[in-house]
């Protein structure tokens, strides 16, 4: 990010927030999920019901396996009914590759899908398709030992989550691309992986399921998945940034595969970009005195513009940055670490505990996506609307995506977006839903945190029940 030229306790309002919310405007996803025994699997497909060329009996196999297996079953009831045609199960089949192992033997003619080489898929997995010219195409292949070390960084989901990737591009491979960009197809199919995802979560997969804070481990798992910062849109092989990727996986989920296959088009917006001069030396972030700036900078002229709108005034509060220890707020002393005090018309935030740790660990826009929660709460006082319960810590979660998505569109002139800034919001919504001192109370996840702060992104100040 480059800079050009009555109380109400954070902490306490979020303690008031169930996981279980799901009203109108910015709500929180739902999450049912299923009852399940550590291991997550509800019933193994046999080897011989669902065979993979390749495979061992290992637990990577025996996941991708259920995954693939409950993936087809999931393809054959939703695909007539949001591509108007049957679906055909993939003829080319499934391959394992051990890269230690190399062994030509396992496999047809020493070769994997679309006639590759074994070597192909190592530290990778993709699907092929039937082009012309292509031998055995149609079909998906995996280096297992790749797959296992995304399990055990990110969690026992993420194999099946990466299948659920590639899968979906066997979808695309049957009806079609959106549009001829590699952006839009591999976040199409991150769609689609959410989409399928959701399904498990309802507890309709056979042989697969997923409990609600394991989401937070699928999100965290895009973060390796994502492109380097600095990555093109138009590039050849562009997958997305961490919140383009995060951002289809979850209205897949939300909103299931007709979403997928209708909002991927020229008119997708994404937050990929290439660095500009004046962000190469620095990777994109102000240095923090000047993140600092930018609050007391741009948040004020956003909800100026928003209450103008409406044909109010918005009257700024002050905001001060404390170390340890909070000011009092009448009666009361503060113990977190983000504070909204209405006696003194006052937001606080830690320096100490909260904005230097999330800008050394995250970048500078995570500071400004900390402060703007209590802010946006502010902003709610003075349209007389809560601070202190389930439906305000919501609203100011979604308030700082429709905060953000104005700094996207350039809008408030002291600010200028760079690359990564949004995934660094990402990264501080998931990271502190498990911090006491920050959003810990709040009931919801981090997978609920960013859903909730993405409809603000792409819906802005009418999703997030600040009334008309």
């Amino acid at each position: 990010m480059t800079s050009k030229p009555r109380r109400a306790l954070l902490g306490a309002a979020l303690g008031a927030l169930v996981a279980s919310v799901a009203l109108t405007g910015c709500a929180a996803t739902l999450i049912e999920g299923v009852a399940t025994p550590e291991s997550g699997v509800r019933a193994d497909v046999a080897p011989a019901d669902f065979p993979i060329i390749g495979a061992a009996d290992d637990d990577v196999d025996r996941g991708a396996r259920n995954a693939l297996a409950d993936l087809n079953t999931y393809w054959g009831e939703q695909f007539p009914d949001t591509f108007a045609q049957p679906f055909t199960p993939l003829t080319g089949g499934y391959f394992s590759v051990d890269p230690d192992d190399l062994d030509p033997a396992r496999y047809p003619d020493g070769r994997i899908g679309c006639g590759q080489e074994i070597e192909a898929v190592t530290g990778n997995a993709f699907y092929c398709s039937s082009d012309p010219g292509e031998p055995d195409g149609d079909a998906i292949q995996y280096d297992r030992a790749f797959l296992g070390e995304l399990a055990d960084g990110y969690g026992r989901f993420i194999p099946a989550l990466v299948m659920a990737h590639e899968f979906g591009h066997a979808v695309q491979g049957r009806v079609g691309y959106p549009i001829e960009r590699s952006i839009n197809v591999e976040t199409q199919a991150d769609c689609f992986a959410g989409a399928w995802t959701a399904w498990v979560a309802s507890g309709d997969a056979p042989h697969n399921s997923i409990r609600p804070g394991e989401l937070d481990d699928v999100l965290r798992g895009y973060l390796l998945l994502r492109d380097p910062v600095g990555t093109g849109v138009g590039e050849s092989q562009a997958h997305g940034s961490y919140f383009d990727r995060v951002s289809a996986f979850q209205q897949g989920f939300d909103d299931g595969p007709v979403a997928c296959r209708d909002e991927f088009g020229e008119e997708r917006v994404f937050t990929q970009g290439r660095f500009q001069d004046q962000d190469l030396l620095t990777g994109g972030d102000a240095p923090y005195a000047d993140a600092q700036e930018l609050i007391d900078g741009t948040l004020p002229v956003f909800w100026t513009a928003a209450f103008q709108a409406r044909g109010e005034t918005f009257q700024p509060p002050q905001v001060q940055p404390f170390s340890g220890t909070a000011p009092g707020c009448g009666d009361d002393e503060p113990a977190t670490d983000l504070v909204w005090c209405a006696e003194d018309a006052t937001v606080g935030y830690d320096e100490t505990d909260l904005a230097r740790p999330i800008y050394d660990a995250f970048g500078d826009y995570a500071v400004l996506t900390a402060v703007s929660i209590p802010y946006a709460l502010a902003a709610r006082e003075q349209l007389g609307l809560s601070t202190d319960d389930e439906a305000a810590i919501r609203s100011a979660v979604c308030l700082t995506g429709a905060y953000t998505a104005s700094v996207l569109r350039g809008d408030i002139p002291e600010i200028q977006v760079s690359p990564g800034d949004v995934d660094e919001s990402v990264q501080f919504l998931l990271e502190s839903s498990s911090d006491p001192a920050v959003l810990d109370e709040s009931g919801l996840t981090g997978f609920q945190l960013v859903d909730v702060f993405r409809s603000g992104v792409f819906e802005g100040l009418p999703a997030c029940d600040i009334g008309a």
